[in-house]
């Protein structure tokens, strides 16, 4: 089908190559009753006449058809017909073949004619079609590009709330906290003669304590200021430290002392998905021990984090593999890394599960962002 139309569309752009090819074909025709003449009768040779009209009809158009009428009927009484090498028409040959002749191909010629630019309209339909596809498509790579720049917004706007929140903890909450201690500790010592009230203003204190010892906590969690300050290799070594004592896994943490400053946004990126993934570890693996190690080259950043737990149930790789929709902390790490240029690659060994993680940096990220 995709032949016959590019065929018919090369000879609607020529309108001679039309004729020419109605020629040629109305010529093999009369070829073909000359090698056949010993063999057919007479009314046989109009026969192969139609053959060469169809096609004329169906590809070159009205016009030409009308040639090949003429040139077949001409060439077939010229060659063919009895007495041969004349053009003279007996009254019974011009009463039954040369109407029946002229009829059947009028009747070729108007169907064909008819079919022809059927066949345009629906190829100009066609065409019309594949144009509204592309507008669509179009339309729907920049709805697509539009959602994607939403979502790295988003996630800028998180962590621009998360960095705003642990400051105002830090600066407020935590300010009136320290303040109540020292309170609490003066009346504690003006009333040390009274032991029950002693007692209770200590424990009270020490709630105290716990409560201010958590809200930095939280504070740092939501977003540490070492990692504005002195950067990734101090924020990650406190982390690791604090998750640590708080879940009893063992990390062993391997990053180089070299490392440098890169921009907010990537030291950003690369301290949530290793903050992610040491979640994941305490809530999901049940492993014991946890690797991580954090490497960086001229053009890249790779982070590799790894644990001997549980690993990935069967169904559960069997849908993320088949394109499932994963945990929306998954999610998250990965259209955090995408948005930088990056990749998240999750690997089910059997002894456990490895997160990697690649991040490519300009040469001038070596610097820290304003």
């Amino acid at each position: 089908m995709q032949t016959e139309t590019s065929f018919s569309e090369r000879l609607a752009k020529n309108a001679w190559s039309r004729y020419v090819v109605a020629l040629v074909t109305i010529a093999i025709s009369l070829v073909t009753c000359l090698a056949l003449n010993r063999f057919l009768a007479d009314q046989f040779a109009y026969v192969l006449v139609f053959p060469a009209l169809a096609f004329a009809s169906w590809y070159c158009g009205l016009v030409p058809s009308i040639s090949v009428i003429i040139l077949g009927f001409v060439g077939v009484q010229y060659w063919q017909v009895r007495p041969t090498h004349s053009l003279q028409v007996s009254r019974t040959t011009y009463s039954i073949e040369f109407f029946t002749f002229l009829l059947a191909c009028g009747l070729v010629a108007v169907i064909g004619a008819a079919s022809r630019r059927n066949n345009e309209k629906l190829q100009a339909a066609q065409g019309e079609l594949e144009e509204r596809v592309k507008e669509r498509t179009a339309e729907l790579d920049i709805a697509n590009r539009g959602l994607r720049e939403l979502s790295g917004r988003l996630l800028q706007s998180q962590d621009d709330e998360r960095r705003r929140i642990a400051r105002e903890l830090h600066d407020s909450v935590g300010q009136i906290l320290a303040a109540l201690i020292m309170n609490l500790s003066a009346v504690r010592t003006d009333m040390e003669r009274l032991a029950k009230t002693a007692n209770t203003l200590t424990d009270t204190e020490a709630l105290v304590q716990e409560m201010s010892k958590e809200v930095r906590t939280i504070s740092h969690l939501l977003h540490p200021p070492l990692l504005d300050e002195a950067g990734l290799s101090s924020a990650i070594r406190w982390y690791v430290e604090g998750f640590s004592q708080r879940s009893h896994i063992e990390v062993n943490l391997e990053f180089p002392d070299e490392f440098g400053r890169l921009t907010r946004e990537i030291e950003t990126a690369i301290f949530r998905t290793v903050q992610e993934c040491l979640t994941n570890i305490h809530r999901h693996s049940g492993s014991p021990i946890a690797n991580i190690r954090i490497c960086r080259s001229n053009n890249s950043v790779h982070v590799e984090v790894e644990d001997r737990g549980n690993g990935i149930a069967p169904e559960k790789r069997q849908e993320m593999g088949s394109g499932g929709t994963p945990g929306v902390g998954i999610r998250g790490m990965r259209e955090r890394l995408r948005q930088l240029g990056g990749t998240l690659e999750i690997i089910a060994n059997g002894k456990g599960t490895i997160i990697v993680a690649e991040l490519p940096i300009a040469s001038s990220s070596s610097t820290v962002a304003a």
